[in-house]
């Protein structure tokens, strides 16, 4: 399908994001994290190792699931295994170029090649052997911020860890046989449900 022309102040792009476009923001995400360490050797020390998952979230995550909902821009977040002396710091969000224009480019940013990429970093309750889809879950059902209530809005896809990557972790999968539940929640399926409201 064509892009919304550019002309608007509300364009989407309503083109299927594939495996590589996932894998293009997983680079970003990668590439601004090691920046953000390099410069702030406090923070490296506290969470270089904390990484739980990357994911992207908010509209384009449900346009990755229905391919209907239209991207204005891609929203990744990464979570981390909160430390005990700090939390991750919650205010830094950085805005990167897609540097792909296929999905256009952003109106209020005519230098970006492509969409913005807003990345936001997150920590939440965690110890090192649990599973990063399973913190996440916990994290959107019961934490009472705003971010937290927001994100359990739009469906939560996973870019890292890699292997994973596709997987739709939010909202949960109904109880299923394993081999069901592994298939359907890999990549792209039906339209998904708003969770109810808690």
């Amino acid at each position: 399908m064509a892009l919304v022309p550019e002309t608007q102040s509300d364009a989407r792009a309503y083109l299927r994001l594939t495996d590589g476009d996932l894998r293009r923001l997983s680079i970003i995400t990668q590439m601004d994290r090691e920046e953000f360490f390099a410069e702030h050797p406090r923070w490296r020390r506290l969470y270089g190792d904390r990484l739980l998952c990357s994911a992207l979230c908010q509209g384009a995550a449900a346009h990755y699931v229905d391919g209907t909902t239209g991207i204005r821009d891609f929203d990744v977040w990464s979570f981390y295994r909160e430390h005990p002396d700090a939390p991750f710091p919650y205010r830094r969000k950085r805005v990167r170029p897609f540097g792909d224009t296929r999905f256009g480019r952003c109106l209020d940013r005519p230098a970006f090649e492509g969409r913005p990429v807003d990345l936001v970093g997150r920590s939440i309750p965690s110890v090192r052997l649990d599973d990063p889809a399973e913190s996440v879950q916990h994290y959107l059902q019961t934490g009472a911020t705003r971010s937290a209530r927001a994100l359990r809005e739009r469906p939560v896809v996973l870019l890292e860890p890699a292997h994973r990557r596709g997987e739709i972790i939010w909202p949960e999968a109904e109880e299923e046989p394993e081999h069901s539940r592994v298939a359907s929640q890999k990549g792209r399926g039906g339209r998904w449900r708003r969770p109810p409201r808690t």
